[in-house]
């Protein structure tokens, strides 16, 4: 690897990194050059690929600096006319059979950074040998010829070709949301792009299927409004105090990138992601009668676990990140693949995760059952038992992260806050499950100096009995 590059790593969704400081056009190349590269050499190369963006800064020059690079190696080059949902990008990967895509996105960082994610030929996150294979190549000298590229020459010479993905996009939709419940239900949404790349894509699939809305923060905004992309409870209270100003049925939002959702219900409450993906869940199953398996992470609520039981259904647990859902959902019927973060897909659509799409099923499913949200998760906990979710951040050295993971997986105690253990895996992190069905998950963050604990039970008080035990156990070591 060449000097100066040492700081290019692929996270669990690309690589990302503050803009002026590693996010340089000049790093920018290098790793496009890796991506060139990496599928010359995979023999994908006579394919093509698809070059997005997101609506962060300089959004659009990275990309023309990307489209250059790719077609100096020889690679012809899809672009769009404007920003773009990295799932709609994804999408376009699948409908146009390219051998991938290079997205600009940071997704829900804040907006000094940005980001390249790598997305392969079938439309979803890369694997890990995929991205280590591609980290591998960057420092690889870029070819001389790519200042002398000029994208308008290029494209009337068939190398670089415009495409326009929405519309496409939206058939597709078609087949996966009933467009025609939620015309004939009349709901009144408010939509919440968050000043990101979903802002023509949800309100405009709402209107175009009768329902009355109106949008907040749907303008482009690279600074975001001085916050953060991400429609976290924290981030989304001024969509939820509009939903209740103006007495609508759901507020949604998406994040920077509309890979994330956000939810509203008519009340006000903010529905978890945790709480969503629970809730299509019982939509999926009992009004659209989808069968197969359900995909969660190990940091994601076990609700879904108790509603797969009384449905009889299989359900998967992977490590945290979208990646690990995507594989199982290529290689195998799933209803819904969901993580607490506010990442989800269905089966039928594309292994990644899809902001659009989950609000949309959460528009269908208040047109079907035409109740609030928080009424059909009061019934659904009143049936298969109460569940309490929170995840806290602590301070903890990264010199004595593994140690401890190991020294806990090794020796693991009995019994914690009075519950006895029933389960411990470390597939991510530890993660112990009580007979209860109580749990926490201590996770290392991979980029600051903090451990990451997930902890769910049947009530708040439970809860916090249990962070109090995880915070002890921590400090033990």
């Amino acid at each position: 690897m060449a000097s100066g590059t040492n700081r290019i790593k692929f996270g669990t969704d690309g690589w990302r990194a503050v803009m002026c400081d590693t996010f340089t056009f000049a790093n920018v190349r290098l790793v496009v050059q890796a991506i060139a590269a990496y599928l010359l050499d995979s023999g994908k190369a006579d394919r093509g690929i698809i070059v997005g963006h997101d609506a962060r800064f300089l959004g659009e020059r990275f990309a023309q600096e990307a489209a250059k690079v790719l077609i100096a190696n020889g690679i012809k080059v899809y672009m769009f006319p404007d920003d773009v949902p990295t799932p709609v990008t994804a999408y376009a990967v699948t409908l146009h059979q390219t051998a991938g895509a290079v997205m600009f996105t940071a997704s829900h960082n804040p907006p000094e950074y940005n980001g390249i994610k790598y997305i392969p030929e079938y439309g979803g996150p890369a694997t890990t040998d995929i991205t280590k294979a591609i980290e591998g190549r960057v420092g690889l000298p870029v070819p001389e010829g790519v200042d002398g590229v000029d994208l308008g020459t290029a494209q009337r010479e068939g190398r670089l070709e415009i495409i326009e993905p929405r519309e496409e996009y939206f058939r597709h939709l078609s087949t996966l949301i009933d467009f025609h419940a939620i015309a004939e239900s009349g709901l009144k949404i408010i939509c919440d792009p968050m000043h990101g790349s979903g802002r023509h894509y949800l309100p405009e699939a709402l209107q175009a299927n009768g329902c009355r809305v109106e949008v907040i923060r749907g303008n482009r905004d690279p600074l975001f409004g001085g916050g953060l992309p991400e429609p976290t409870a924290a981030q989304l209270i001024p969509l939820a105090e509009k939903v209740r100003e103006s007495g609508s049925h759901l507020g949604l939002a998406t994040d920077g990138d509309a890979d994330r959702f956000g939810v509203i219900d008519g009340t006000g409450r903010y529905i978890t992601p945790n709480q969503v993906v629970a809730l299509l869940l019982v939509h999926l199953v009992e009004h659209r009668g989808y069968t197969g398996d359900v995909v969660r992470t190990v940091a994601t609520t076990h609700l879904v676990d108790r509603l797969a039981a009384k449905y009889g259904l299989n359900v998967l647990e992977t490590p945290v990140g979208f990646k690990y859902i995507c594989e199982h959902m290529r290689s195998r019927p799933v209803i819904i693949g969901g993580e607490e973060s506010g990442g989800l897909s269905i089966g039928g659509h594309i292994p990644e995760k899809d902001g659009i799409l989950a609000d949309l099923l959460v528009a269908e499913m208040r047109a079907v059952w035409d109740e609030d949200l928080s009424t059909i998760l009061d019934r659904i906990t009143a049936d298969v038992g109460p569940v309490f979710s929170r995840r806290i951040d602590l301070s903890y050295p990264d010199e004595k992260k593994t140690t401890l993971l190991k020294e806990l997986a090794a020796a693991p105690p009995e019994t914690v806050a009075g519950k006895k253990l029933r389960q411990i895996t470390n597939i991510d992190g530890v993660k112990f499950v009580f007979e209860d069905d109580s749990w926490f998950l201590i996770r290392p963050s991979g980029t600051e100096p903090l451990l990451r604990v997930y902890i769910e039970a049947e009530s708040e008080a439970k809860v916090e009995e249990l962070q109090a035990a995880a915070a002890a156990i921590i400090q033990q070591h």
